[in-house]
């Protein structure tokens, strides 16, 4: 993973004076609200960029900015953050999924700050009007099994990756963001369905895309809010038997606690955060089932336990 530094106001303009320079795109994107601008000389990143968010009019002031950029002088996947002015710096990145992650982190921040709305690193689908959400460490299983669901045609998608919630009186309300997702090529020798989304040579050297899924499942099922009533933690552990387990929501939230909230993309870690996250998963928790499931089968043998515990169809 990349490294997050916080810098100062004074290092953050610094950097700007730097870097105006070179700055050849610059594009405001709309991130649930939030106005995030990018700002980078590389046109592979500024194309996934564009192909990913939303845009957003060039009158709108921006609420957050993301400078990506090469630099010899900074590590590998080196990232500086200035929380005052809600200003990143990316140095050095050749992974578009960790640039758009730390996008929506960014929004996230402001989000959480100033609007009571917190950020979830998993998938989120509605299916037949109730909302699903997968969440689990890197590897763990959440986007195969996400769009393992949408074989069924009552399942629709908020996102794959990442979506915002908030407490809306005795709900709480999952939202998504992007236009695309960014998909893994292995997903069309999992799930056949998917075969031919994306042209083989535009598949980035991480074998990644961003794809318009709409292609494969239809306009109509991707949603971009839904009710949360399903949360299922994955993890994968060929040393623990147990396939299934519910959670109460004291454990659950020491889990979330314990893992970093599933999310290695926070920019900001300190008593005030962990008290307005705490707050928000103490809500989420009491008002969704959670379920631990561990995915160290195939992905079909996952998929099955999961519409089991979702009440969709096998076979579909």
């Amino acid at each position: 993973m990349y490294t997050i530094s916080l810098i100062s106001p004074e290092d953050k303009e610094t950097l700007v004076q730097c870097l105006s320079p070179r700055v050849r795109y610059e594009i405001k994107s709309e991130i649930y609200g939030c106005c995030i601008k990018f700002l980078s000389e590389d046109v592979v990143m500024k194309e996934a960029w564009q192909e990913n968010f939303y845009s957003m009019s060039q009158n709108v002031r921006s609420h957050g900015r993301l400078y990506v950029f090469d630099d010899p002088a900074y590590p590998m996947d080196t990232v500086l953050f200035e929380p005052v002015s809600k200003t990143a710096f990316l140095y050095n990145f050749r992974y578009y999924g960790w640039v758009k992650s730390l996008a929506l982190s960014l929004a996230g921040d402001v989000l959480e700050d100033e609007h009571g709305i917190f950020s979830i690193h998993g998938a989120c689908v509605d299916i037949a009007g109730a909302g699903l959400c997968l969440i689990g460490a890197s590897g763990a299983g959440k986007t195969t099994q996400t769009y393992g669901l949408l074989k069924y045609p009552h399942t629709r998608i908020v996102c794959d990756d990442w979506f915002f919630s908030r407490v809306f009186g005795p709900e709480i309300l999952a939202y998504g963001s992007e236009k695309n997702f960014y998909i893994r090529q292995d997903l069309e020798t999992i799930w056949k369905e998917f075969e031919g989304l994306v042209k083989e040579g535009d598949y980035d050297g991480e074998g990644r895309a961003v794809a318009d899924i709409r292609w494969i499942i239809g306009k109509g099922r991707i949603l971009p809010l839904t009710t949360l009533r399903i949360i299922i933690i994955l993890k994968r552990d060929v040393e623990d038997r147990n396939t299934v387990q519910t959670l109460n929501p004291e454990v659950a939230l020491k889990m979330f606690e314990d893992n970093h909230y599933f999310n290695p993309h926070i920019l900001v870690n300190n008593p005030y955060k962990k008290a307005i996250r705490t707050r928000y998963l103490t809500e989420l928790l009491n008002r969704t089932t959670v379920y631990l499931v561990n995915t160290t089968g195939t992905p079909a043998e996952t998929q099955r336990m999961i519409r089991s515990l979702a009440a969709v169809p096998q076979g579909l």
